[in-house]
């Protein structure tokens, strides 16, 4: 494994904000929960600002470093920055990345817009009923 770097061992052995929140504001998946890396993403939004986010993951060394990297570059940050990290962000933060493993950065990315995409659902759908302010 000395072909990562510190930051993404670091990440790997001592994984931050692992876990679920159970009264999450949106969560988002993706991979195959059943065959191959499979991450699950949970948001707490307050404010349009993720306060609180947790994942489930499934995956080798270098998906585990990125979704955690991920939680800690998009915790307190506004649902428009946020949609804004991108798997090339999360490489950044790790110090690279081998390329046969840049695909793993995607994971964290997608999980995470995906996570803000439920809660901009959920929130739409709470508001159908509801008379627009004038």
């Amino acid at each position: 494994m000395n072909e990562y770097t510190p930051i993404v061992m670091d990440h790997f052995n001592n994984p931050r904000n692992v876990g679920i929140i159970n009264n999450h504001d949106g969560m988002g998946e993706i991979g195959d929960p059943n065959c191959g890396d499979f991450l699950r993403v949970f948001i707490k939004v307050e404010d349009n600002v993720i306060i609180a986010i947790r994942y489930q993951i499934r995956g080798c060394p270098a998906s585990i470093a990125c979704a955690s990297v991920m939680t800690e570059l998009a915790v307190g940050k506004d649902l428009d920055e946020a949609m804004m990290i991108d798997d090339m962000d999360i490489v950044k933060a790790l110090g690279g990345l081998p390329e046969y493993k840049l695909h793993c950065s995607n994971l964290g990315a997608t999980g995470l817009k995906k996570a803000i995409l439920n809660h901009l659902a959920r929130y739409m759908s709470s508001l159908k009923g509801q008379n627009p302010k004038t």
